[in-house]
C-alpha cells in the first residue's frame, strides 16, 4: 500500500509541474514539445507492458492498464496532430 501511495504522489506531483511547465511554452515550441511528450508516451506504454510480466495486485493491474490507455491515446493524437500539420506545409498540386 506504501508503494502505491508513493507513486500516485509522484503522478500528481508530475502532473502539477508538467502542467505549470507546459502552460507556459509559447506556441511556437509546441510541435518540439509535442514530439517529446510522444517519446515519454512511449516510454510509459513499456512500463505499463512491464508492469504486467511481473505478479501485481489488482489495483496494479488496473493502473496499468489506465496508463496504458492513456499514453497510447496522447501517442495517436500527436500523431495525427502532426500529420494535419505538416499537410498544411505541404503544395497543393490543384
Amino acid at each position: 500500500m506504501t508503494d502505491l501511495l508513493i507513486m500516485l504522489s509522484v503522478l500528481f506531483i508530475s502532473f502539477i509541474a508538467g502542467y505549470a511547465l507546459i502552460s507556459r511554452v509559447p506556441a511556437l515550441l509546441h510541435t518540439p514539445l509535442m514530439s517529446m511528450t510522444n517519446a515519454i508516451s512511449a516510454v510509459t506504454i513499456l512500463g505499463g507492458l512491464l508492469l504486467f510480466a511481473v505478479e501485481t495486485t489488482a489495483v496494479e493491474k488496473v493502473l496499468g492498464a489506465l496508463a496504458i490507455i492513456m499514453a497510447a491515446f496522447n501517442v495517436v493524437g500527436g500523431f495525427v496532430i502532426t500529420d494535419r500539420m505538416v499537410k498544411m506545409f505541404k503544395k497543393n498540386s490543384k
